[in-house]
């Protein structure tokens, strides 16, 4: 009870409760985004009397930052190189580093396709990593997925977001609106929602009818010219729907265009053979669907566009939304820290809603770099951001973190092929993605995943004591104690502490007549632990 009431005070002191704060009571735009972060995220912090955990060491804060940006875990060669560098700036020049690398574009735009495609589904993938290559924001890949164009290639891979829902427009309108917008209206599909004022059946069937009028042709999305919505209240009276989006705000749209059966017909016909052509349908002089693109980015209305932008980049980073529910942005469910939210909304569309500015400024805040232990009595709950969120890695992170720890760390000690190595390695374990799941928000470990580790030949054959496996040089290693750090460095990136030293250790030596056993055993141990399995 005392947790709540906590925060019921900080909702107030902070404002959440009162009219939103104009955009001169905000920091100034000069302040970077990780200034921005620390500051509203230490004040809120402040009101409840919580404390920051500590900062983490440069092992904790390489690897985290490494998952989090390129998707792997560090080489022993990279954790030793990162200790060692005594420069100041050494975290940003790491983080510009990441960033510049093939493998950022295609982490973010994996996460992003789990994010928009349809579970098990990989459509959109290739067309993200082409938009992020070629520095588009967010607000345009917006409008490649819902409109598209097919005169070019990669946009016209966007349109899968939409081809693979069209068959079922209801889908369509509410995943359109959870994943761009943070608001899942479903509930208001058969009536007003019980518990939101704003959300109404008049905003279900509003957002349904920027996409009545699209449907499948053949490979493509068609869209006519005319078609309009009719819904039943809980009256069980006749409404029309307008042109309407979440705000509120109408489109005024001329006059439908009028078939007669013989038009229809002709029109019938022309579907028909475009579908046999493998061409796409001519557009109509009038989108309902690039209305929805015009209304959601203008400036009066794209509070719900941008802010959903941000509070999903800082799930993605910080293991929890600004607003959770993710797909729950309305006033009754306010963010923890409002302030924060309108201030990197504001910065994220004056800065043409550029992803990868986002990332690398909520990445470079010390909030970031925080521990994910807590000295203090009792563990703050996570909206107070007074800790790192320990988060489960994702099926190609996971695949990747196998594949180099299990790997003969000395594969990697040379500089010149150390790079196409890695790269080589973490690509021949991409069909390891398919062993495990996205994870949710409330993850746990798959009996699948629990039993691959258990009797997969495929995975025995990762811990086996072979020239080119971690077990392979452990065996070469005659110092017990050596061997457990060189051990723990591979897989964990970091030393190994007093008490493992002396547990491992022990365990070898208690069976030093069947050493190389003993050694596959802990490599086993070490690669299906927890401690690999979760970014901390």
């Amino acid at each position: 009870m005392k947790k709540y009431l906590l925060l019921i005070v900080s909702l107030v002191l902070a404002g959440y409760m009162q009219p939103a704060l104009k955009a001169q009571d905000l920091l100034p735009p000069e302040t970077t985004i990780e200034q921005a972060v620390d500051h509203y995220i230490q004040a809120e912090q402040a009101t409840g009397n919580i404390a920051s955990a500590p900062q983490v060491d440069d092992y904790i804060l390489l690897r985290r930052t490494m998952l989090d940006l390129i998707g792997r875990i560090p080489t022993v060669a990279e954790v030793e190189a990162y200790v060692a560098d005594e420069d100041p700036e050494k975290r940003v020049k790491l983080v510009d580093h990441l960033m510049q690398q093939p493998e950022f574009i295609e982490q973010l735009a994996y996460d992003l396709n789990n994010i928009l495609a349809p579970a098990g589904k990989t459509d959109l993938e290739l067309y993200l990593a082409d938009a992020l290559n070629n520095r588009k924001g967010w607000d345009n890949i917006f409008a490649d997925m819902i409109y598209g164009n097919y005169e070019e290639e990669m946009p016209k891979q966007a349109m899968q977001f939409v081809n693979l829902r069209i068959n079922d427009i209801d889908n369509l309108t509410n995943a359109t609106s959870a994943l761009f917008f943070g608001v899942n209206i479903s509930c208001a599909k058969c009536h007003d929602h019980p518990l939101v004022s704003e959300w109404t059946q008049a905003h279900f069937y509003g957002m349904k009818s920027f996409f009545n009028r699209s449907f499948s042709n053949g490979d493509f999305v068609a869209e006519r010219a005319y078609g309009a919505i009719k819904y039943a209240n809980t009256n069980g009276e006749q409404l029309d729907a307008k042109l309407m989006f979440l705000t509120g705000s109408v489109i005024e749209e001329p006059e439908p265009v009028v078939l007669d059966d013989e038009a229809k017909k002709k029109e019938k016909a022309e579907l028909e053979q475009l579908k046999k052509d493998k061409k796409p349908a001519p557009a109509p002089e009038f989108s309902r669907r690039a209305q929805l693109i015009e209304i959601a980015l203008r400036e009066n209305d794209r509070d719900y566009f941008s802010k959903n932008l941000v509070n999903r980049m800082w799930n993605r980073i910080y293991g929890h939304g600004l607003v959770m529910p993710l797909d729950q942005m309305h006033p009754e469910n306010p963010p923890s820290h409002p302030d924060l939210l309108d201030w990197l909304a504001r910065d994220t569309y004056t800065n043409d809603y550029n992803l990868q500015r986002l990332v690398r400024g909520l990445i470079l805040s010390k909030t970031y770099s925080q521990h994910s232990v807590y000295g203090g009595e009792k563990r703050p709950a996570k909206f107070w951001f007074a800790t790192a969120n320990v988060k489960p890695m994702s099926p190609r992170q996971y695949a990747a973190a196998l594949a180099l720890a299990s790997r003969n760390p000395a594969h990697f000690d040379d500089p010149n092929e150390a790079v196409s190595r890695i790269q080589n390695e973490v690509k021949a374990h991409r069909g390891w993605e398919r062993k495990f799941v996205v994870p949710g928000e409330k993850f746990q470990v798959s009996v699948d995943e629990a039993l691959l580790f258990s009797n997969a030949d495929e995975f025995k054959d990762k811990t086996k004591v072979a020239n080119d496996r971690l077990g392979g040089e452990l065996a070469a290693i005659e110092s017990n104690e050596a061997l457990v750090q060189r051990a723990i460095k591979t897989v964990y990136s970091r030393p190994a502490t007093a008490e493992e030293l002396e547990a491992i250790s022990a365990y070898i030596a208690a069976r030093s007549d069947r050493r190389e056993e003993a050694i596959s055993q802990i490599v086993w141990a070490l690669l299906t632990s927890s401690e690999l399995r979760f970014n901390h």
